[in-house]
């Protein structure tokens, strides 16, 4: 008997391996995928904005990243001691003003760079419902839309909900854009599996059906657009209450593993997954604590590591082991 619906995954147009660089964007499920490819030694920037959940702040934040448009000191407001802005995660925020901007263009500067040589984008949307300001909001244009409300007072906002026809728009024009900045991007989109049920239950499902409609427009219309289904896999084939956190609405470790092994399947070749393989088990030596860390099985087992490192560093220019090697070279640590 069968007791659970497995999807057949279509596997992306060019594959991801070390050799490529992958600029992820979007929602707290993006920083999931993101870590994973980070600690397997890809080549990655991860939210340079911060987390963003909805398509109009994702859409403005690469858009900065193309144009390299600097922030000033009008693009930051004063709200309970500290500067934050609008348009970013509070990692952004300061109790300088100097700070908080430079913090926000060194990231937006570091992130055009690695755009302009970049081989995929991969777009997390979280939410089709947007906040924006209202003429109560202070440091900010009325109407717009808030990728983090910092905490301040609800009349600050006014909640809505996009409709299809404006989340494509929005998605089609950076679209645009985005292959007319670097034409050889592959752009992965994926819908996050995180439930929004602040929102309420029926309105995380209305938003998430705004999202998925248009991500498959705009695969269905594009060359160089891939969906994968994240989503999907949670909510459809593991589709459990125990594949989530304890608050219900994230995805726990082994949810998460399940749609990083079915990323992987999808978007990497055999050869990529096996280097994986390999990368992890230097991982997993270099956290490894032992008993007695001055025996001669550890000294070995470390030294065995540490050769496989430096094959693999040697072989694999295009890899970052540096830190895994420093480690392992370290003596008793």
């Amino acid at each position: 008997m069968k007791f659970r619906s497995e999807l057949t995954i279509s596997k992306a147009p060019r594959p991801i391996t070390h050799r490529d660089q992958t600029l992820l964007i979007g929602s707290c499920f993006t920083e999931n995928m993101g870590d994973k490819m980070s600690r397997h030694a890809f080549r990655v920037m991860e939210n340079p904005h911060g987390i963003l959940f909805n398509p109009v702040s994702v859409a403005e934040a690469l858009t900065q990243y193309i144009d390299h448009t600097q922030a000033t000191p009008r693009d930051i407001f004063y709200y309970q001691d500290i500067y934050h802005s609008w348009k970013h995660h509070s990692r952004f925020s300061d109790l300088q003003a100097e700070n908080s901007l430079a913090k926000i263009n060194q990231s937006v500067s570091a992130a055009h760079a690695f755009l302009k040589t970049a081989d995929h984008v991969l777009i997390t949307l979280g939410s089709a419902w947007v906040y924006t300001l209202t003429a109560e909001a202070i440091g900010g244009q009325v109407g717009s839309v808030a990728a983090n409300n910092h905490k301040a007072p609800a009349a600050w906002f006014r909640k809505r909900l996009l409709t299809v026809e404006e989340t494509l728009s929005t998605l089609d024009n950076i679209i645009h854009r985005l292959f007319h900045f670097n034409p050889k991007l592959q752009i992965i989109f994926t819908i996050s599996p995180v439930r929004h049920l602040r929102e309420g239950m029926i309105e995380n499902n209305r938003s998430k059906a705004v999202l998925i409609q248009a991500v498959h427009h705009l695969v269905d219309k594009f060359e160089g657009l891939y969906y994968f289904p994240a989503y999907e896999l949670v909510i459809d084939d593991l589709r459990d209450y125990r594949f989530y956190a304890e608050d219900l609405v994230h995805p726990n470790y082994q949810a998460t593993q399940y749609v990083w092994e079915k990323f992987t399947e999808a978007c990497m070749t055999d050869e990529t997954r096996e280097l994986l393989k390999e990368i992890a088990a230097i991982q997993s030596a270099c956290t490894h604590k032992p008993f007695n860390p001055h025996s001669l099985q550890h000294q070995q087992f470390r030294a065995n590591f540490l050769a496989k490192a430096k094959y693999l560093q040697e072989w694999h220019p295009y890899i970052d082991l540096q830190a895994q090697i420093r480690f392992l070279s370290e003596p008793d640590a």
